[in-house]
C-alpha cells in the first residue's frame, strides 16, 4: 500500500468517525452513541426513597456513630480542641463532668500511656528513667499545676519536646479522663491538713 493510499483510508475512516460520533458539544436530535452508559446511568438510592435492600427499608440511613461529617463544628469544639470556641486560649477547666467513671477510666489510660514516663505518682519518676530518660517532667510542678487543663490536652494530643503526641492513638475522651485523674493525683500530693473535712481528719492520724 503506498502513502497516498494510506492517507486516502485513513481520511475515510476519520470522516466515518466524524460522521457517526459527530463534533463534540455539537447539538443533534438523534441520541448519543454511548459506549459504556454505566457511567452516565448508575444504579443509585435517592434519599427518602423506598429500598428493599436495608433493614429498614429506607434508603436514607443514619451516620455511622462516631462518624464526623466533612464541614462539620468537629474542630470547633473546645472538648476536641482544649481551646476556647473561636479564640487561641486554652479553656481553663476539663469540659466533661467529673465522675467517679471517668476518673477510673483516666487512672486506667494514665498507667497505660503516661506512667512508664512520668510514674505512678505523676512525679517523672517512671521506669524509662532507668534506661536513660533522665529529662521527664514532674507533673507536680507548681508550673503544670498553674496550667488550664486545655493546654494540657494540647500537650497530650501534639506531645512537647521529648514527649510524643498522642493525639492519633488516645482519643479526645481520654485525654480528658487523664487530666482529670492527673488533677486528683497533683491534689492528693500538694493538699494540706485543710483540705481534709474535718470529720475525717482523725482517720488520717491512725
Amino acid at each position: 500500500m503506498t502513502m497516498r493510499h494510506f492517507l486516502a483510508c485513513y481520511a475515510l475512516l476519520l470522516l466515518a468517525v466524524i460522521g457517526i460520533a459527530g463534533f463534540r458539544g455539537g447539538l443533534s436530535r438523534r441520541p448519543p452513541i454511548e459506549l459504556f452508559a454505566d457511567m452516565s446511568r448508575q444504579p443509585k438510592v435517592r434519599p427518602q426513597l423506598h429500598n428493599d435492600f436495608f433493614r429498614d427499608t429506607l434508603g436514607s440511613l443514619l451516620p455511622v456513630a462516631g462518624t464526623v461529617a466533612r464541614g462539620s463544628a468537629y474542630e470547633d469544639l473546645p472538648a476536641n480542641t482544649g481551646l476556647v470556641t473561636g479564640a487561641t486560649n486554652f479553656v481553663e477547666l476539663n469540659p466533661l463532668p467529673i465522675t467517679a467513671a471517668l476518673l477510673a477510666r483516666g487512672q486506667e489510660r494514665f498507667q497505660i500511656n503516661c506512667q512508664p514516663c512520668h510514674g505512678p505518682q505523676a512525679d517523672g519518676k517512671g521506669i524509662n528513667t532507668k534506661y536513660g530518660m533522665v529529662v521527664i517532667a514532674n507533673l507536680h510542678d507548681p508550673r503544670i499545676v498553674r496550667m488550664p487543663d486545655g493546654e494540657i490536652f494540647n500537650t497530650i494530643s501534639n506531645g512537647k519536646n521529648q514527649m510524643q503526641a498522642y493525639g492519633s492513638t488516645v482519643v479526645p475522651r481520654d485525654r480528658w479522663a487523664i487530666i482529670a485523674y492527673l488533677r486528683a493525683l497533683q491534689f492528693s500530693h500538694l493538699a494540706t491538713i485543710e483540705d481534709v473535712p474535718a470529720d475525717q481528719r482523725a482517720a488520717l492520724k491512725k
